[in-house]
């Protein structure tokens, strides 16, 4: 992983947390929050499966599109669930 991504998941995490103790009107992210933790649940499962159609149909633009959609809802649930990016990355390195 180059620095560019470490930093974009960082700061996406950042802002999600942000958004999480600094709710804004209208925010989806808030909305999610709010619904807690099934609904996110609900979403990233929704967001896997979309992923999972369009890279079956060799759509790579839309897979792209559903990943990003899948990764930002991953990161609402780790959010919620006080998961750091730090955590999911060692985790990463003991496989």
């Amino acid at each position: 992983m180059d620095a560019n991504s470490t930093n974009v998941s960082r700061d996406l995490y950042a802002l999600i947390k942000d958004r999480k103790a600094n709710p804004v009107d209208g925010s989806y992210t808030n909305y999610l929050f709010d619904k807690g933790i099934e609904k996110i649940g609900k979403k990233v499962g929704e967001e896997a499966i979309e992923a999972i159609i369009s890279a079956s149909k060799g759509d790579k633009e839309n897979t792209i599109q559903e990943l990003a959609d899948l990764y930002y809802h991953a990161m609402v649930m780790m959010v919620q669930m006080d998961i750091t990016v730090e955590d999911v990355e060692e985790e990463l390195k003991k496989r």
